[in-house]
């Protein structure tokens, strides 16, 4: 794609997106604008915000990414980010927005009456943001560099600078008009780019990835590498490299044989018609057949597979950026219309990536050579389209990408810093601008600093880390009485440990091979239960430090707001 046109683009969505949230400063005044908009948001405004701040670059490009490479098995991804939504829909969205609570952790305080439980799910509050935003950043840098070809640093930087802004302008009530403009914004940045896409496969004659084979280049193609790779070539090719190979300077013709070969950055690879694609270390080579299949081609697939639905249907319910938007509506009644769209906002969108996941098979294979297919979305066009209109659709693609890091990053940074705003600070507006910055430019250091994996794998143990933790204190909090404070506290302990251990490990050095791998890799099948399990267990075990007032908190959660608790007209808690 011309450099130009991806400039531009980005220039106007940041420019869009500062200029919608400086917007709300003229209308954010107090603490509740700041953290909840005054819960005045209306069901379709607070969906498409919900969308907008949901569908991140893990959902803009890491789907298609995850579907290029690894095939039917990725299908699960989307499914799961959209069917979590039903099961909050079912037992949380309006309970939770009754609590009257501004976070999470506010929850937590009110439902056990408990400043340790308060303290443990604040730190947990942050830390599942923080992982949350670590790939947004590390994405926004591979936009950058894709488009622009600026350092991956850059990308990031911008991300943060912009929502640092927006959330300094006006907090919750800004960012959602921001988030509900730029859910719009990538429906439309992947829909039409994908009606050129299909007419022109049609116009190719519509080749499809059924061949009893691994992909080859269709025809003679120059692979750019832009950092170090190590490929797998599992038959001897000759090619023309330029760069480093090996630890050594190539300039011209040379023999890859069949192995492992180290190729530097900045180097470029000429493959002739037909070749055989190498794989970046860690991609399994898996025909296309198998790839097209489900459960095959990974070790303890259905393991993998399972544990993967579970993390995603449960841990949606655990995110405290999704969590927040359900006080910022008027009522109960609003949050339950308000996840109803949100299921049929998201189901449109998640059709889309797919697409490109399987086009990208087909048109850009190189990319599972250079490990960056991530890329795919923003590849496509130029690839399959091409000219003034493929640089045109190209730049809509790069405008979308650009709003999903903002809007999600602008989502998680508001819940992370009212969770540090209210828990470590002393609350207010001025502590929430503070917090802003803790919130946004500690994993902005990570993502700098840590190495780069899939987007849509990172955010896939964030939703492990949410699903082992927040998703029983939630489910059992609100439907079960006898949850105690000693019980709260070993299943979040529990949960939190085991599962964070598995991430921790997964991101700084990967999961090893065999059965211990698949369980670090996809911990939510086993930490779940688990911290279900402790959960239930120690409760039942102390039911002396089962809170005083527990009788009072469960009908205010289940009881609708059109019945007054105490006097017959129930008025809603305004803080």
């Amino acid at each position: 794609m011309n450099s130009a046109y991806g400039l531009v683009a980005v220039s106007l969505v940041v420019a869009a997106t500062v200029l919608i949230g400086t917007f709300g400063l003229r209308i954010s005044r107090t603490t509740s604008d700041f953290y909840v908009a005054s819960r005045t948001v209306s069901p379709l405004r607070n969906a498409s915000a919900i969308g907008g701040e949901y569908l991140s670059a893990a959902s803009f490009l890491g789907v298609a990414g995850l579907i290029l490479a690894y095939g039917a098995d990725m299908l699960w991804l989307p499914v799961g980010w959209t069917g979590g939504y039903l099961v909050l829909l079912v037992l949380i969205s309006a309970p939770l927005r009754r609590s009257g609570a501004y976070t999470l952790p506010d929850f937590a305080e009110a439902r056990l009456e408990s400043m340790a439980v308060r303290r443990v799910t604040s730190v947990l509050a942050v830390l599942i943001g923080w992982l949350y935003l670590m790939p947004q950043l590390q994405s926004a840098g591979l936009v950058l560099r894709t488009v622009v070809g600026t350092p991956v640093w850059a990308g990031a930087v911008l991300v943060a600078v912009v929502v640092t802004i927006n959330v300094l302008s006006g907090g919750m009530r800004s960012i959602t008009l921001v988030q509900a403009f730029q859910y719009w914004l990538k429906l439309t940045a992947l829909a039409v780019p994908v009606l050129f896409l299909l007419i022109a496969w049609r116009h190719d004659a519509a080749p499809a990835p059924t061949r009893d084979a691994p992909p080859t280049f269709p025809q003679a193609t120059t692979v750019s590498v832009g950092a170090d790779v190590t490929v797998r070539v599992e038959h001897p090719v000759r090619v023309v490299l330029h760069g480093r190979l090996d630890g050594r300077a190539q300039d011209g013709p040379v023999e890859l044989t069949a192995g492992e070969h180290r190729i530097a950055r900045d180097s470029t690879v000429v493959f002739p018609a037909g070749a055989a694609v190498p794989h970046v270390s860690g991609l399994p080579e898996r025909t296309d057949r198998e790839w097209a299949l489900p459960l095959s081609g990974r070790e303890y697939p259905l393991y993998a597979t399972y544990s993967l639905i579970l993390a995603t249907f449960l841990g949606t319910m655990g995110l405290p950026h999704v969590l927040v938007r359900f006080y910022t509506n008027p009522d109960g009644q609003a949050a339950r219309r308000t996840t109803v769209l949100v299921l049929a906002l998201l189901g449109a969108f998640y059709l889309l990536p797919a697409l490109y996941g399987v086009l990208g098979r087909i048109y850009t294979p190189e990319l599972l050579m250079t490990g960056r297919t991530d890329a795919v979305v923003l590849t496509l066009p130029g690839r399959l389209i091409g000219g003034t209109l493929g640089d045109l659709l190209g730049a809509l693609v790069t405008a979308g990408a650009v709003a999903a890091f903002l809007s999600t990053s602008s989502g998680l940074t508001v819940s992370v810093a009212g969770v540090i705003a209210q828990d470590i600070l002393h609350g207010g507006v001025r502590s929430f601008r503070a917090a802003t910055l803790l919130a946004l430019f500690v994993p902005l250091g990570l993502a700098l600093a840590a190495r780069a994996l899939a987007v849509a794998d990172v955010v896939g143990l964030a939703f492990a880390v949410a699903a082992s933790t927040f998703c029983p204190l939630l489910v059992l909090g609100i439907w079960w009485r006898r949850l105690t404070v000693a019980g709260a506290l070993a299943g979040l302990v529990a949960g939190g440990g085991l599962a964070g251990t598995a991430v921790v490990w997964t991101i700084l050095g990967g999961p090893p091979s065999g059965l211990a791998g698949a369980l670090l890799a996809q911990p939510a099948a086993w930490t779940v239960p688990v911290a279900f399990a402790v959960m239930i267990m120690v409760s039942l075990l102390t039911p002396r430090s089962i809170p005083p007032g527990v009788a009072r908190t469960m009908v205010r959660l289940h009881t609708p707001e059109s019945l007054d608790v105490d006097r017959g007209t129930w008025r809603p808690k305004r803080v």
